[in-house]
Parts: structure tokens; sequence; C-alpha cells
């Protein structure tokens, strides 16, 4: 294994560390960013490029994008700007590092974190992860292994996409206590759970550090429901394994 420099795209910042792929570790402080309005292809690109260069890196970079990338090419782009859709980002940003670059979804590189070194090791049945942030990133392994660019974050939910009401980003635009708020996420829980009958959900994002404040207020679901291991770091790691296993 080598170090990698892992950089997480999201839809309110730009988050990047070198990482240590043996251990999961990340060997230096995390940098961060606010991602730019609009998040337009070179506004990002611009972000990325000052983040690789905080850490002088000149190494491989494994970078997640928020949408579905197939071969390096961004294929949807609900939380960033739609000027996204049909760029090759893995030719975008590698011409603009020169660095030796893989791109892949968010949400699977948090995924790929988990399973790897988190809260899904060793679990070989059906397991969901999700990240409950600005939008919902979904993740699905079965047998450890990943079903890429699932975006189970947009299933319908009362007429509207899932995460526009369970959301972390939802909970602050509508000013909803963490009980209101959990029952929401657990009547999203339960259509994913009709849906995959998973035995493990884990829930990432930057809400997995206040787990303790809706995880005990969730109720009638059969999977094992945990937060993720590596928090918040869990996309700059994943990003970095990727890179690894390109």
């Amino acid at each position: 294994m080598a170090h990698v420099l892992g950089i997480d795209i999201g839809g309110t910042g730009v988050k990047a560390a070198p990482v240590d792929t043996a251990t999961g570790l990340l060997i230096a402080e995390r940098q961060k960013l606010a991602t730019p309005h609009p998040a337009t292809p070179d506004a990002i690109v611009d972000v990325v490029g000052e983040l690789v260069r905080s850490f002088a890196w000149t190494g491989s970079a494994g970078i997640t994008f928020p949408g579905v990338v197939v071969d390096g090419v961004i294929k949807t782009a609900a939380n960033v700007d739609h000027a996204w859709i049909g760029t090759d980002a893995a030719k975008l940003f590698a011409a603009a590092t020169r660095l030796d670059v893989t791109v892949l979804n968010d949400a699977d590189a948090a995924g790929v974190a988990e399973m790897h070194f988190g809260a899904g090791k060793g679990e070989l049945g059906t397991v969901l992860l999700l990240t409950l942030g600005t939008g919902i990133g979904s993740a699905l392994f079965t047998e450890g292994v990943l079903v890429p660019n699932t975006e189970f974050g947009h299933i319908e939910i009362r007429g509207k996409d899932a995460e526009k009401r369970a959301s972390e980003h939802a909970r602050e635009m509508d000013d909803l206590s963490w009980g209101k708020w959990a029952g929401r996420v657990d009547e999203y829980l339960e259509h994913m759970e009709a849906l995959l009958s998973p035995s493990l959900i884990i829930i990432g994002g930057g809400i997995s550090k206040k787990s303790d404040k809706f995880l005990p207020l969730l109720t009638g679901l059969r999977a094992q429901v945990v937060p993720a291991t590596l928090l918040n770091d869990a996309g700059i790691v994943g990003a970095a394994l990727a890179a690894v296993r390109s």
C-alpha cells in the first residue's frame, strides 16, 4: 500500500488529506475549503488545485464527486452545477493537477473506507451506507462487493426526493428538532429496508458525529443501524483506497 492524497468534494465543502492506505489513517492534518457557488467544473478544479498545492503533493490522488461517475465521466450532478454532466472529470483533474487521478462517487468512496477499515469490516451480508449531508448519498455492498452509483437519496417519499426530507440540510432548512428529523430518517430507512433487506445500515457524513442525538430515536428497523467509524473522513480515505485499487 502507499500514501495517496484523498480529496472529497461535497455540496458545501471540499476536504483533502494524504492517507496511509495500509492503515486508513490521515498522515497530515485535513484541509477544507468551501465549495464554490456556482460549483462549475472550472471553479471546483481551482479549489482542488489549491488543496493539492497546500500539501505540495506529487503522488497519485483519489477524488470523490457528489453524483454518478462512470469511467471518470460525470453522469449526474444534483448538488453541484449541471455543467458537470458529461464532463470527463478524471481527465480534467489530471490535466489541472498533473497527478495520476481516480474519480468515484462520494458515497461509494465512504462505503469503501467503512467496509475496509470501519463499521462494515468483515460484514459479508448486504450492507447499506448512507451519508446524510447536503443531500443523501448511498453505497450498497453485498458479500463485500460494491454496487456503484446507487443514488438512493433520490427515491421518492411523500412526493419528494428522500434527500429533500431526510438529509442534514433538510433538518437545518426546516428547523426540525432531533425527534422530528429522526422520524423522517426512520421513514426513509424503512423504505430502504423494504427494498434491500440489509443486515447493516451505516450512517455517515458530517451528521455521524452527532449520532447519539438521533440514532436512539429510530424505531421499527430490523437492520442494525450504526454510525460510520471514520465519521466525515470516510470519503477521503475511500478515495485514496480507490486510487490504489484502480
